[in-house]
């Protein structure tokens, strides 16, 4: 066995890479022989990097991190999740990699046993080294320690090299040092500017969407990169009372012919809402909510066509949310962002679909009243209140992979403030960064269509006639980085978006 005792470094070395950090106390460990001596007691936090190309990789990950859970490991942020080109041995599969931020009481050899148990668990053997595995955990950091030795070195020695490894460790960062723990993790980088200057130095941000490092989310039976184009999700209302269409689809038949023709038109997702979230709108009970919905989901899964398309439900009721996935949805959107129901987040964890988070103060029938519209500024309040609501999303279990974000045009928000946010998409990317790059990387939704605040500016009292306007709002929110548009008029907002599309990829 080791004993391994603790020094205190010198001002030379270690001593000064980390003095202007605010001199955090370091723990070095060597190895000797006789005893085994471990950190216990209290909570340290840590990073651990997770990987998999053998079997259903996504099922790997998932069932690692339920079991990191349920062994002491209380997972906190999770970075976002990449496909990726093998490395060292390259006739094997893509993996997947991630990486996670987590607080235990495990010591740095136990905690590394129970990794070890975890992957034993989900089926990796022994296998050569770099070689194909179902599900591969590695320490990263731990605590502010450095740890040498014969078992375990941490930080890990082979971080600064590659690429899959420290896209997602950086994404558990936020642009601003957090706390004295990371500023530990900072310094021990290989560059004088942290772990941000040694990702810089591997190619950053331009390594992300090339073929051997895509940032993905995985979405119904596929991996999508949202980075390829702009995604076209079409409105179907199944209410009497919507403010642009309601009424209009009350029975099956007339949603599958929409259906229909939003497929000809070219749409991506279509997202089916059975209760009305205008201003002042009456509230359904969830049971009300899925007698409508159900005998349409029920439809619309069996058209051959919705074949490689996506079926998203817009409620607020987790009920709603997993009955509706039962049924073949593939994507929850929650106008209330997990405020209109407490067990909307913990419910849509384990359904392990992906999860619009939309900013929206109050409820419907209060969303507009004047405290509701203060804003002092509002792309970076709205950001703010958005990272809050989904930072609760991740504690309960939905990591930062399975994220989209809507910041809520027309809800809680006047004319001003609705162009304020279609114009300061990169502002509100930038104030969730300094929290969470993760988060910041995640697709952004947009839903500003044929909404009030453009009849206000162009005279349009009918709904129907803002249909111009709405392309016009739809193009600067993607020339701004939305990655998903919501419209009601499919045709016309596909011909935009390949547009811009076009003037983004030139």
């Amino acid at each position: 066995m080791s004993l391994f005792k603790r020094l205190i470094p010198t001002k030379q070395g270690l001593g000064d890479a980390i003095n202007h950090l605010r001199g955090p106390s370091f723990c070095l460990f060597h190895s000797a022989s006789d005893s085994n001596m471990e950190l216990h007691s209290q909570d340290q936090e840590v990073v651990i990097a997770l990987g998999s190309n053998v079997g259903q990789r996504l099922h790997n990950f998932n069932k690692a991190l339920q079991m990191m859970k349920q062994s002491g490991i209380n997972i906190t942020r999770h970075g976002c999740l990449y496909e990726t080109a093998p490395a060292y041995v390259t006739d094997q599969p893509h993996f997947l990699n991630s990486a996670v931020r987590a607080v235990t009481k495990h010591g740095p050899h136990e905690l590394l046993e129970v990794l070890k148990k975890i992957e034993k668990d989900i089926g990796r053997t022994a296998g050569i080294r770099y070689g194909p595995r179902p599900i591969d955990l590695d320490i990263l950091f731990y605590g502010k320690f450095r740890i040498d030795s014969a078992t375990l070195t941490v930080p890990h020695e082979r971080i600064w090299e590659r690429p899959f490894v420290m896209a997602p460790l950086v994404d558990l960062l936020g642009s601003d040092i957090e706390n004295d723990t990371v500023a530990c993790w900072h310094s021990l980088s290989r560059h004088s500017g942290g772990l941000f200057e040694s990702w810089e130095k591997l190619g950053g941000e331009h390594l992300i969407g090339k073929e051997g490092l895509k940032r993905v989310i995985p979405i119904g039976n596929h991996l999508w990169d949202w980075s390829q184009k702009t995604s076209v999700m079409g409105i179907i209302n199944l209410t009497p009372d919507s403010f642009s269409d309601g009424g209009k689809f009350q029975c099956v038949d007339s949603v599958v012919s929409q259906v229909h023709l939003m497929l000809s038109e070219g749409v991506d997702i279509i997202d089916f809402g059975a209760q009305s979230t205008r201003p002042m709108a009456s509230r359904l009970s969830p049971q009300e909510e899925l007698d409508r919905l159900m005998p349409v989901l029920e439809a619309v899964v069996k058209i051959p066509e919705m074949n490689g398309k996506l079926i998203s439900v817009d409620t607020f009721y987790s009920e709603v949310a997993s009955e509706a996935v039962k049924m073949g949805a593939q994507l929850v959107n929650d106008v209330s962002g997990g405020r209109l129901d407490p067990n909307m987040t913990k419910v849509v964890a384990g359904l392990e679909v992906p999860y619009v988070t939309m900013h929206m103060r109050g409820d419907p029938t209060t969303m507009q009243n004047t405290e509701n519209l203060q804003y002092d500024d509002v792309c970076k309040q709205v950001a703010s209140e958005l990272y809050l609501r989904i930072n609760d999303a991740e504690l309960s279990g939905i990591p930062a992979w399975r994220v989209i974000i809507d910041p809520g045009i027309g809800f809680s928000k006047n004319t001003r403030q609705n162009l304020d946010i279609l114009m300061g998409l990169p502002t509100i990317r930038a104030e969730i960064a300094k929290k969470s790059l993760a988060l910041s990387h995640a697709p952004v939704l947009i839903g500003p269509s044929r909404k009030r605040f453009l009849g206000e500016i162009c005279s349009r009292p009918a709904a129907i006639e803002r249909d111009p306007a709405t392309i016009a709002s739809i193009t600067a929110g993607i020339l701004g980085g939305a990655n998903i548009v919501r419209v009601h008029n499919v045709r016309d907002n596909v011909d935009a978006v390949k547009v811009c599309d076009a003037m983004l990829k030139k």
